[in-house]
């Protein structure tokens, strides 16, 4: 045992020469005034630092040039678009710039045609109701008069709303906006400009832009950057196609009834039913029915119901006979995976994701589907959705309890079997 002194400690001895010094507690870190921080500390405070910068930067560019990606990512996919017009032209001897230009000066004639017709329907309409509102508002006043006993006059409803606040402060809202809607037009301009120049220069460039993609991978992967080129290209061009196929159908068949109803501007409703239906899936019929609709109510009130019936008929035979047939090979996609992915590219880029999600998503379900791998399926009756062999379902135990057995052989009483 060691030896203490008076005060119970254990006494110190000087340690002898040679000798190993006594074992005592461990060092505890400097935490004085004097302790250094370590060295790798101020280099991690400055990385960290330079890459929260960097982030800040990177989400601050990103959201400046978000409107200049999505005009990108609509010029591409209108690219894809248009990709087999100018190849099949290209393989006859015309040039891929004019050939190029060709398809888009198409598509520019018929889109502006499009649009004046629509613009003068419209107008048409608008006058027309401008000039029978006084008719129209005699015979409301006419109506009020005889149920209600009143003694509305058409001048001083007139006066009424020429002096009231509520007309001239909408007037003064509607001028000064008209600047803001001028802006709104020229922007939307503009933008149409940017993805009409990035979709002619990638479909013009289209070989030299895939050359330069590829040269920056190997070989294994460049064949799979080709294949889901390829892929896009099919998808994308089979989609817009077998769309414009079936608006022409719709347009016809929707023609038809306008002429037979004989509402005016037929011919253009027509196309615009055709284009609105296809070119926004699944509701697009309802929507595009809406001003036919309109202008068929304004003829008379039955023609609007008639046209409503007709719509909601045809978009049942569109879903279940036309739309199976001419999109099987192009766009082969389920109607519910369809319109789910309408939804969610509407809810990430709005219109321009509603137009792009269906030969978005039909491409990587095509492009997915050869490295997924499928198996045989079993004569498992329960695959066709019948109910197997582990006993009778409800409906047979609950047939089982209203009706009655059939009478069998009937058994002796002991009074027959004594008698006999």
């Amino acid at each position: 045992m060691a030896p203490t002194d008076e005060t119970g400690q254990t006494a110190r001895h000087p340690t002898m020469p040679g000798a190993p010094p006594p074992a005592g507690p461990p060092s505890a870190p400097i935490s004085g005034p004097g302790a250094r921080m370590p060295r790798w500390l101020p280099r991690a405070m400055v990385l960290a630092l330079a890459l929260f910068a960097l982030f800040q930067l990177g989400s601050w560019v990103f959201h400046q040039l978000v409107g200049l990606l999505i005009n990108i990512l609509i010029a591409f996919f209108l690219a894809l678009a248009v990709e087999p017009a100018v190849s099949w032209m290209s393989a006859r001897g015309v040039r891929r710039g004019l050939g190029t230009f060709l398809v888009f000066l198409a598509v520019l004639i018929a889109a502006a045609g499009f649009v004046t017709l629509l613009g003068s329907m419209l107008a048409g309409q608008i006058i027309k109701i401008v000039e029978d509102f006084p008719d129209y508002l005699d015979s409301v006043i006419n109506w009020i008069n005889a149920h209600f006993h009143t003694e509305l006059r058409r001048v001083d409803i007139q006066e009424g709303l020429l002096r009231s606040d509520w007309l001239r402060n909408y007037v003064q809202n509607s001028a000064t906006g008209v600047l803001d809607v001028s802006a709104q037009v020229l922007g939307g301009l503009f933008q149409l400009l940017t993805v009409g120049l990035f979709s002619f220069y990638l479909a013009a460039d289209g070989p030299r832009l895939r050359r330069t993609v590829c040269s920056l991978l190997p070989p294994a992967r460049q064949a799979e950057v080709l294949r889901a080129w390829e892929i896009a290209v099919n998808k994308t061009g089979g989609y817009l196609y077998s769309r414009g196929l079936m608006a022409l159908v719709s347009g016809l068949a929707h023609y038809v009834l306008l002429e037979f109803l004989d509402v005016s501007y037929a011919p253009v409703l027509a196309v615009w039913v055709g284009l609105v239906s296809q070119f926004i899936p699944t509701i697009g019929t309802y929507l595009a029915g809406a001003l036919p609709m309109l202008i068929a109510f304004a003829v008379d009130p039955w023609y609007a119901l008639w046209v409503l019936i007709f719509v909601v008929v045809y978009q049942q035979f569109e879903n279940y006979v036309l739309q199976p047939k001419l999109t099987s090979k192009t766009v082969d996609i389920h109607p519910a995976v369809a319109f789910g992915s309408v939804v969610a590219g509407t809810a990430l880029l709005g219109a321009v994701g509603a137009l792009i999600a269906i030969p978005a998503v039909a491409t990587l379900q095509a492009f997915l589907g050869a490295y997924v791998r499928r198996y045989d399926v079993t004569d498992d009756p329960r695959v066709l959705g019948h109910r197997g062999a582990g006993g009778p379902g409800a409906l047979a135990r609950v047939r089982r309890l209203w009706v009655p057995r059939q009478a069998g052989p009937e058994r002796p009483r002991d009074g027959d079997m004594g008698a006999s």
